[in-house]
């Protein structure tokens, strides 16, 4: 990931409220967070593919209905 260098932001009793970036440094982060999203939905499919239906089994059904 890019570096990010935010600013803090904090109360009267100097607890952290809010954090600041610029607006270059937000969509690199939304990005890397929708990367690592897919990431997960990839990994996750790898997963349950034993569950799957093979795609030539889908084929073969969708032919059979159709009179093909």
């Amino acid at each position: 990931m890019a570096s990010v260098n935010p600013r803090y932001l904090f109360d009267a009793h100097q607890m952290p409220t809010d954090v600041v970036v610029t607006i270059e440094e937000w969509r690199r982060i939304v990005e890397e967070l929708e990367e690592l999203q897919d990431i997960r939905a990839y990994d996750a499919a790898l997963r349950d593919r034993e569950n799957g239906i093979p795609l030539a089994s889908v084929a073969e059904g969708i032919r059979k209905r159709r009179g093909l």
